[in-house]
């Protein structure tokens, strides 16, 4: 008697929109039970007081975590001034308080100007960075600090919303690595006065909002249906990407691990969305030869069934 059939495990994107309160792992483990998928992993990490949007990406969608997690951010940042703290939140412990100056939206907008395009910043201790194997947070919390490296990281937009009295409010796109709460903590020193984050919302990563996302209240193993009918297909996360459709001999060729005549010339050394004749995604290609041809970055099975084809 034949086996029954098995109906393949989830692969997707699930946007969740997280509730202030949780860690980020603690809606990847509620997701985990929700959908009875150990495979998932998130975009980006929020901290525990931050709300909005954190992609999960599902089964085989999770090969797809570091071009998703490279994509741009948008915030929308409440910084109260006058105040500054260990964590530069209002969670943290309050190391310095100053008068706030009559500032009006054209002053900050001034301030705010150095923070936009290519800048460096120092990792705050109470973040998740790695120190000699261990996380800058775990140090912080035993009252140790030590010396961290500047990195460069990129702020695309940074639009002054209100001013209003202490509390500023800002809309911020930047790239990969930015912390928030260190604008905040610059921000505030440049402004004579210090200032921490108040309120921290994520509106965008990559492609998705909060439009696309499912509230976090409702990832229970009772929705499971529901909530694999939100999944989002994976290729979704390289919607601003060019994609290439090869044809069927090319397309078993790339999954092979070879290089192939890539159609329409995308450019050299470009990340391409990969598909089929039939339009199922193959994974991530990468272009050579000028633009020639095309190779596998990762190979993704989320949209194909049956046995796994390995690179040679």
């Amino acid at each position: 008697m034949a086996a029954p059939a098995t109906s393949p495990p989830p692969a997707g994107i699930l946007v969740v929109d997280k509730a202030p309160g949780m860690t980020s792992f603690e809606v990847v483990a509620r997701a985990r039970r929700a959908l009875g998928e150990r495979r998932i992993g998130h975009a980006g990490t929020l901290d525990p007081g931050a709300t909005g949007v954190l992609p999960l990406l599902v089964g085989e969608a999770t090969k797809l975590m570091p071009y998703l997690a490279d994509q741009d951010k948008e915030y929308r940042a409440t910084i109260r001034l006058g105040i500054a703290t260990d964590t530069h939140d209002l969670d943290g412990r309050v190391v310095a308080e100053a008068p706030v100056p009559a500032l009006t939206l054209a002053d900050v907008d001034r301030a705010c100007r150095r923070f936009i395009g290519r800048i460096r910043q120092t990792p705050p201790m109470f973040s998740a960075v790695h120190h000699e194997g261990r996380r800058l947070y775990e140090l912080a919390r035993e009252g140790l600090e030590v010396a961290r490296q500047p990195r460069e990281v990129t702020v695309h937009a940074m639009d002054v919303l209100a001013v209003e009295g202490v509390l500023v409010t800002l809309r911020i796109v930047c790239g990969k690595g930015t912390y928030v709460r260190v604008i905040a903590a610059d921000l505030g020193a440049d402004l004579g006065c210090g200032g921490a984050v108040e309120r921290l919302e994520r509106s965008r990563v990559g492609p998705f909002g909060r439009d696309d996302a499912v509230p976090v209240g409702e990832l229970s193993h009772e929705r499971r249906q529901e909530l694999l009918a939100r999944l989002l297909p994976a290729d979704a996360a390289l919607a601003a990407w060019p994609s290439v459709t090869l044809s069927d001999q090319a397309a078993r060729a790339f999954l092979h691990g070879q290089h192939v005549a890539v159609p329409g010339r995308p450019g050299p050394g470009v990340f391409v969305s990969v598909r089929d004749p039939g339009g199922r995604f193959l994974g991530v290609g990468r272009t050579r030869a000028g633009g020639t041809r095309v190779g596998p970055e990762r190979i993704v099975h989320a949209d194909r069934s049956g046995t796994r084809v390995l690179p040679a």
